[in-house]
């Protein structure tokens, strides 16, 4: 990773992720879902702060940094998008209270997007910054499940509960329908943005030529 672009990707990538889940929560607690009883622990907030940012850049770079880079130069972009985000999703299958609706909205709409932020500016800063400030809003802010890691204390003391599809369950609000909806929404812009920057890398023409012949 270099330095070029980190302010602009890193704090504008950590806005769009903070922003993003809080329309998420803000449509959940306009369902009577979500409500706060009052503040809860700045300290704890604090805490979170280092554990989301080492998550984040752990599995951008793993993600987006290795993986997505390695399937992109054999395959071009789009099997790169596809493949990558699966096994994003299958990497949270593990979690604790992890349910196949959740993993399934990881896969499409949080792999999805995080790709395409990469795609976009070709730089691990804008999908860290996503990446950490939705995680961060989740955990930090709004005190909810991360992934179905548990509720953590954050600045605000809330409770969340409900249907499974706007609630999202024992998984959190990452399983919600509206997670769903603004991710895959987000992704949608970016997915512009790297069309318009012509970002995206075709499949080779041995590559389209094998998965011809393979579906012939």
């Amino acid at each position: 990773m270099t330095r070029e672009g980190v302010f602009a990707g890193l704090g504008g990538g950590t806005l769009v992720g903070v922003l993003l889940f809080a329309c998420v929560i803000v449509n959940i607690a306009f369902l009577g879902h979500y409500k706060v009883d009052g503040m809860g622990s700045p300290t704890g907030a604090v805490g979170l702060f280092g554990f989301m940012a080492a998550a984040a850049v752990t599995e951008e770079v793993l993600f987006r940094g290795v993986l997505f880079r390695f399937i992109e130069r054999g395959a071009g972009t789009w099997i790169a998008v596809v493949a990558s985000s699966v096994l994003f999703g299958l990497w949270h299958l593990p979690n604790p209270n992890a349910s196949l609706l959740g993993i399934a909205i990881i896969t499409v709409g949080a792999g999805g997007l995080l790709a395409v932020a990469y795609v976009a500016t070709r730089s691990l800063w804008l999908p860290i910054g996503i990446h950490f400030g939705w995680n961060f809003a989740a955990s930090a802010i709004f005190s909810t499940e991360v992934s179905g890691n548990g509720t953590p204390a954050g600045l605000l003391d809330a409770t969340t509960s409900g249907p499974l599809l706007i609630t999202g369950g024992d998984f959190g609000p990452e399983a919600s329908l509206y997670s769903l909806v603004f991710l895959v929404l987000a992704t949608v812009v970016y997915l512009w943005v790297a069309r318009r920057r012509r970002n995206l890398v075709p499949m080779r023409r041995s590559d389209r030529v094998a998965a011809a012949t393979l579906t012939g």
